[in-house]
């Protein structure tokens, strides 16, 4: 069993950062891919950027170039690094893990509870 537990969201204006922190505890999470997805109110969740367990990354379009994922193995501890936020980022922000083709899809085996990212104009 693998537990996720988010932390690190809030308010802040448009333009600012945020670092999100995702601690994973359990047996075997190290070798899951891991991501982020996010869930704005009335919306649909989807994802916004994985890494893999030999540390690739992707990242969604809207977020390129102002978003970047990161973990720290001896921490056990995978971060979201935001900047240049803007107020379409606000949403219920979600760690997750597992094997690589369930968190592309979206359907990954472990869920954090989540952590609320709000970006005002």
């Amino acid at each position: 069993q693998v537990q996720l537990v988010e932390s690190g969201g809030g308010s802040v204006q448009a333009g600012g950062s945020l670092t999100l922190s995702c601690a994973a505890s359990g047996y075997g999470y190290s070798r899951y891919c891991m991501g982020w997805f996010r869930q704005a109110p009335g919306k649909e969740r989807e994802g916004v950027t994985i890494i893999d367990s030999d540390g690739s990354t992707s990242y969604a379009d809207s977020v390129k170039g102002r978003f970047t994922i990161s973990q720290d193995n001896a921490k056990n501890t995978l971060y979201l690094q935001m900047n240049s936020l803007k107020p379409e980022d606000t949403a219920m922000y979600y760690c997750a893990a597992g094997p690589r083709s369930g968190v592309l899809a979206g359907i990954p085996d472990y869920w954090g509870r989540g952590t609320q990212v709000t970006v005002s104009s």
